[in-house]
């Protein structure tokens, strides 16, 4: 059985998420002491343990909140006895636990490499992202005109699409050169789980390509998860605007949506 530590380099190498639990005070009796720590992962199963009992069960159901919201907690527990516990089985002392969350460094994945793309990556990369970017073009996809790209490929896109990582802790901003190359990535993406998808076009563009992509069976309500028109309504104008609009969109979805 891995540490604890090897399972959570595990899981940030993977996407996945779990939460921490650090025994951080304790006074009287109780099961275990301060700095005892036990791993939650996102399916409730667990590594590790801060005594077992009913507080050890509502404490995993805490740390699948923290999980989807992607914020810790601090929480005090009397170790008294519980409802169908017997009383000779409870400590009855005081614990407090803080709760983090382990998750993803998250990843800006950019399709396009042209304009609004520098930007992007440049922000991106400030507010804590990952960059990865793909183009078509060599002259458009390469270490000189994003330093702050961890991935480059320049290939076509369904070539370049399997060997990209897309899992929950990914965001997708689709800027290619052309409406066939924002459908063919579009279409590829859907199929992820992406936490963001966003395309730019006008609103005639969009409707066109989501017609075509709805006659090939993909549903409605994927389609409804992109945001496209992209970005928040700021008036943007210039590719540094552009950038700022949909980054602030990235954010809001960051830190909004579970």
């Amino acid at each position: 059985m891995p540490d604890i530590y090897q399972e959570i380099a595990r899981i940030v190498a993977e996407g996945e998420g779990a939460a921490l639990v650090t025994v951080i005070s304790t006074a009287g009796s109780t099961p275990r002491e301060e700095g005892t720590k036990m791993l939650v992962r996102a399916d409730g199963s667990i590594l590790g343990s801060i005594g077992g009992g009913s507080v050890e069960a509502q404490v995993c159901q805490e740390a699948i909140e923290v999980i989807r919201k992607g914020k810790p907690r601090r929480l005090r527990f009397s170790l008294t006895a519980q409802e169908g516990e017997e009383p000779g089985m409870i400590c009855g002392g005081d614990m407090e636990v803080f709760i983090e969350p382990i998750l993803s460094s998250p990843t800006l994945y950019i399709f396009g490499g042209g304009h609004i793309s520098l930007p992007l990556a440049k922000i991106g990369k400030l507010l804590g992202f990952k960059i990865v970017v793909i183009d078509d073009r060599a002259e458009f996809a390469n270490p000189q005109r994003f330093p702050e790209a961890g991935l480059i490929l320049a290939e076509d896109f369904d070539k370049a699409f399997p060997k990209l990582k897309i899992d929950k802790a990914s965001y997708v901003v689709i800027v290619t050169r052309n409406h066939q190359s924002d459908e063919l990535v579009l279409e590829l993406v859907l199929g992820t789980q992406a936490k963001y998808i966003g395309m730019i076009g006008s609103k005639t563009k969009n409707k066109a390509i989501f017609s075509h992509l709805l006659a090939k069976g993909i549903s409605k309500e994927l389609l409804d998860k992109v945001h496209a028109p992209i970005g928040l309504e700021i008036h943007a104008e210039t590719p540094e605007e552009i950038a700022v609009s949909i980054l602030a969109e990235i954010v809001k979805v960051r830190r909004t949506v579970a």
